[in-house]
């Protein structure tokens, strides 16, 4: 296991709670840890190419440092390489292959099982074992942080392994979303189509986010009978159940639970200690009983949170040279706390989640001039939604939303109370909305 990969994956993670989703995807997400070079205080990361060198220079620098020095309590000059400059051919630049559909770390042998995901468990490896006739959907779902992510992934790895020349297909379902645009956008659809449909095993995280989304539903309606039909396997993960996704298309519904629906559950006590131990083991840190079973009974609900604890307490050691005390753990779980906390929801983030919901984009959303039927609508739907997420007065909502006078507010939300009290469906899609705006 790679130090350095996995204190990269928590300053990843401070970074952000500090950006907009948005910026972080283009920017961030796509850097890869190199090397971190204790003697001379520098971390090597590698980026893209040239010009995503130059941006983050320009306007990331000041955040990565800050991430850095959250994480190991010390300031690092970053140092930012090209593929070609760091020599793709040696195993620390293997990190930056984009070819991969699946990720390595998570595989069956070192997930943990206990009392709440033992029937996931189970239902995974059948399906792992034996693809498209165990069960056909699987439907996983649970709250962030449960392992069903972990799971996916081992259902590909373990697929991979078995039968080396299935094609596994990984994607996340606001992805599905962004790739359909922009394949729409590029008359890309035959490719789009070929790259999905003609897959042995479809593994899709977080389904939840393609509700609302009709261009999308009416994609993967398509794409879901086309390989259930052809007899390949197809898993799901989301939040929820398919019952409680309430804008999802009846027939895109009835189609997730036609075989087996698994839920997750957060770990119990001994679930945890063993989740504990065996990070350690992985990351080669010595942990005490009195230092594991104090994490296992501070932190209850989310398994990402006990490993990035263990992550944090191994960046730790190796930066001063010690074994982890019980005073560092109580530091290492306060900060992990505080990173876990949700970022606070801003109105940009409400208005990409309504534009990817109604299919228009945040530019439209916030134009002046564009006064058609479906952009106003989403526009109504984003006031609405600001109004009622976040503690904006009229006026800040009008200036956010570009330059509007606190009338045009209230009309908005006005207007949106008196959809929802004629349709129903329009109070279920906003309820959906809210959920991932603040999930994500």
């Amino acid at each position: 296991m790679d130090s350095f990969n996995d204190a990269w994956e928590l300053i990843c993670a401070y970074c952000k709670t500090k950006i907009t989703e948005v910026a972080y995807n283009t920017w961030i997400s796509r850097i890869k840890p190199l090397n971190l070079d204790f003697d001379n205080n520098t971390a090597y990361l590698i980026v893209p190419n040239d010009f995503h060198r130059q941006t983050i220079n320009r306007c990331y620098i000041p955040l990565l440092n800050e991430a850095f020095e959250a994480i190991f309590d010390n300031k690092f000059n970053i140092s930012l390489k090209t593929p070609e400059e760091a020599n793709i051919s040696t195993p620390a630049a293997e990190t930056i292959s984009e070819e991969a559909n699946t990720n390595y770390d998570y595989t069956f042998d070192n997930f943990i099982v206990g009392s709440s995901n033992k029937f996931a468990h189970a239902a995974c490896l059948a399906v792992a074992t034996n693809p498209s006739k165990a069960y056909n959907p699987l439907f996983l779902y649970g709250n962030s942080g449960l392992g069903k992510t972990h799971l996916l992934y081992a259902i590909g790895n373990e697929i991979k392994k078995n039968n080396p020349d299935m094609v596994i297909c990984y994607i996340k379902g606001d992805d599905f979303t962004n790739e359909l645009i922009e394949s729409l956008r590029l008359a890309k659809m035959s490719e789009f189509r070929r790259k999905y449909r003609h897959a042995d095993v479809l593994l899709v995280d977080d389904v939840q986010f393609i509700g609302g989304k009709e261009s999308t539903q009416e994609e993967f309606f398509h794409t879901f009978n086309a390989l259930h039909e052809a007899h390949k396997q197809i898993v799901l993960t989301s939040d929820r159940p398919p019952k409680e996704i309430r804008t999802l298309d009846d027939r895109l519904r009835s189609r997730f639970e036609q075989d087996l629906i698994a839920d997750i559950q957060p770990p119990d006590y001994e679930t945890r200690i063993a989740i504990i131990k065996r990070k350690a083991e992985m990351l080669d840190i010595e942990l005490s009983n009195e230092i594991c079973e104090y994490i296992a009974k501070k932190l209850k609900a989310n398994i990402r949170q006990l490993e990035g604890t263990v992550k944090k307490l191994k960046a730790k050691s190796l930066l001063n040279n010690e074994k982890p005390s019980l005073s560092s753990v109580q530091e290492v779980i306060a900060d992990v706390l505080n990173n876990d906390v949700p970022p606070e929801v801003t109105v940009e983030r409400i208005i990409d989640e309504v534009a990817r919901t109604y299919g228009v984009t945040p530019e439209e959303i916030r134009s002046q001039k564009n006064k058609s039927a479906n952009i106003s609508n989403a526009r109504h739907i984003a006031i609405y939604i600001t109004r009622q997420i976040t503690t904006l007065s009229m006026v800040n909502i009008g200036e956010e939303f570009g330059n509007r006078h606190y009338s045009t507010v209230i009309y908005s939300i006005q207007k949106v109370d008196n959809l929802i009290e004629k349709d129903r469906k329009v109070k279920e899609l906003i309820d959906d909305t809210i959920k991932n705006i603040q999930d994500r």
